[in-house]
């Protein structure tokens, strides 16, 4: 048995996914190789139902591997988890892709959508359609709607979507 002394990017990853539940399986994963969901449980002190659910959605994740095996003391069967840590990296660009595209989505919302807003922090935006509809007069507070400069919103999205593009193309 290797102990992992220092926090593997696997171990963030998980944490990031899930919190303080996630970490500690993650690092019971990196410190045995081959553990059953028992076994995670009794080394981190966590109930077996929160670790089967941590370790079914890092699996949905293609973070770690199961391998069914049969358990000669007991005679049913048991899965022996692995971390897959050499998969993290792919993990990470799956989820700045998403990302990307999901600023994309928003910049062409941005750019595409005239909207109204009161002044009035605690009151939404307003699309024109809308707007019109209510007489240019704020849905809550009922103050006079004013068009909105949105270029800083769509300047901060083409900014983060040129960050996210560099370091993504960087990395092939």
């Amino acid at each position: 048995m290797r102990s992992i002394e220092y926090e593997d990017s696997f171990v963030k990853i998980a944490g990031l996914i899930g919190g303080e539940e996630y970490v500690k399986v993650a690092r019971a994963l990196l410190n045995t190789e081959d553990v059953t969901d028992e076994e995670i449980a009794s080394a981190t002190g966590l109930k077996i139902n929160i670790v089967r659910k941590v370790l079914y959605d890092m699996f949905g994740k293609a973070l770690i591997t199961g391998i069914r095996v049969k358990d000669e003391k007991k005679g049913w069967f048991v899965y022996r988890w692995r971390a897959k840590q050499d998969q993290v990296d792919n993990f990470i660009e799956n989820q700045k892709k998403k990302i990307l595209d999901r600023l994309h989505k928003r910049l062409e919302y941005e750019e595409s959508t005239e909207f109204y807003h009161c002044g009035n922090r605690d009151c939404p935006r307003v699309k024109f359609d809308a707007a019109v509809e209510l007489f240019f007069k704020c849905p809550n507070c009922k103050g006079p709607l004013n068009m909105v400069d949105n270029t800083k919103v769509k300047e901060a999205l083409r900014y983060k979507i040129d960050q996210i593009t560099t370091d993504i193309s960087s990395k092939k």
